[in-house]
């Protein structure tokens, strides 16, 4: 009898400390996470935060994968179009009574929460371009400014950027870019990009890390982590482009969470005052949704609005959304996968620019037209990101098998067409050169 009644006692105590405990999904780095952590539970004693990191992109396949009463409670991260794909798979509840009213309903044009209510804007955030200072003036370099400046031959081998598959933030820029230059024009400028890339990193904090440090000269970052390592001491700087836009950082109650109560208290902190004080700590750097008339901001800190006003793109979540898995696959299929193979037709083609321009040719002219053309054209045209069909291809789930036979032989010829491509841009661009001599 007594070790039944210890043994019910243990199972309730078990169940209590569970009901106590919200569990956060979030692609956040460790300073961010602990600091709300700590200061949730310092003013929640009873609610226990526990830490699940991915990054956002195995988060939203994380969510997808598991039933109803075992997904984690909240879904913090910085990609509205994460955000979307979980809401479209019915994965987000609504939760109206965590919004803080004091927050404007916009940043420049853009809605702070979800026009549906399945999620909510908890910081700002902008993309852009961050270098460290001391390694550009060893290599005698010009601080960049805009995308376009990165096209430069100056600029080979001194960018990093993390892949889009890995790191929400990094798939925010290249949509970001593609939507404020058309998806042919976009993916052209991202490929010439990416040409001079030293590297593409599979996490994203590896990237304003490898800046801090100057392992890398240039960075293609979400501001928070180059104002992170800014305000900490580093000798970065950090820029945001004309074509940026400045979104919202989300954070959402998960369908079928295990204590959605908690979770709605942990989700409101994160909006209140005190949380959004939080944000100017600078190991976390991050912008929040607050005015600064309720805040004890930092002098010189970035405002937001100011931002927004300025930025050239009016980001579109749903088009992200839609075309999510899309962009992410042909990324890593003409970048991530052939980064060697782009980087060599990249630097045959700087060669043969600068060869041309010292003794102009016209048919080596023409050749390296024709290479530009194979290196920095997309393998997928906007016509085909316009279909329903093609892009519900991409949605749905690789388990099932003849879904996944399609997507792979999709993916592996794309990766023999770039593999392909590149080689005959390097070989059209050395005999470019090989005219100008």
């Amino acid at each position: 009898m007594q070790r039944r009644v210890i043994a019910a006692t243990l199972a309730a105590a078990c169940l209590a400390a569970q009901a106590g405990t919200v569990t956060v999904l979030t692609s956040f780095p460790k300073e961010l996470t602990t600091a709300y952590q700590k200061a949730f539970e310092a003013a929640n004693p009873g609610i226990k935060i526990e830490i699940l990191n991915k990054n956002t992109t195995a988060s939203v396949a994380y969510v997808r994968e598991l039933p109803e009463g075992q997904r984690p409670d909240v879904m913090w991260a910085s990609a509205p179009d994460a955000f979307e794909v979980l809401a479209s798979y019915k994965l987000l509840q609504s939760a109206p009574e965590v919004v803080n009213k004091s927050a404007p309903a916009k940043i420049g044009n853009y809605p702070l929460n979800d026009p549906k209510g399945m999620y909510y804007g908890q910081a700002l955030a902008g993309y852009g371009i961050s270098w460290n200072t001391r390694y550009l003036k060893a290599h005698k370099l010009a601080e960049p400014r805009e995308w376009t400046d990165l096209l430069k031959p100056e600029y080979f081998g001194h960018i990093a950027i993390s892949s889009p598959s890995r790191s929400g933030t990094t798939q925010l820029t290249v949509e970001t870019i593609l939507q404020g230059e058309g998806w042919d024009k976009g993916w052209a400028q991202l490929l010439e990009m990416m040409g001079n890339a030293a590297a593409v990193t599979d996490r994203s904090f590896a990237v304003p890390d490898g800046v801090n440090n100057g392992q890398y000269g240039i960075g293609i970052v979400i501001d928070f982590l180059a104002l992170a390592g800014k305000y900490s001491g580093y000798p970065v700087d950090f820029v945001y482009p004309s074509m940026t836009a400045v979104v919202p950082a989300n954070i959402a109650l998960i369908a079928g969470a295990k204590n959605p109560d908690e979770a709605k208290k942990f989700m409101a902190y994160t909006m209140s005052v005190p949380g959004q004080q939080l944000l100017f700590d600078p190991k976390i750097a991050r912008l929040p949704i607050l005015p600064y008339s309720m805040l004890k901001a930092p002098a010189g800190y970035p405002v937001p609005q100011d931002i927004a006003k300025r930025a050239k793109v009016q980001f579109d979540s749903q088009l992200s959304g839609a075309r999510y898995p899309v962009v992410i696959s042909l990324f890593d299929q003409m970048v991530t996968f052939r980064l060697k193979e782009l980087q060599a037709a990249t630097k045959a083609i700087h060669e043969a620019t600068r060869a041309l321009k010292a003794k102009p040719n016209a048919k080596g002219s023409d050749l390296l037209a024709q290479a530009r053309s194979l290196a920095y054209t997309p393998l997928v045209g906007a016509e085909n990101v316009k279909n329903p069909e093609f892009l519900d291809l991409f949605r749905k789930s690789r388990r099932d098998v003849d879904v996944s036979k399609q997507l792979t032989g999709l993916e592996q010829m794309w990766a023999d067409k770039a593999r392909a491509n590149y080689e005959r841009a390097r070989e059209l661009a050395e005999q470019a050169r090989g005219l100008a001599k």
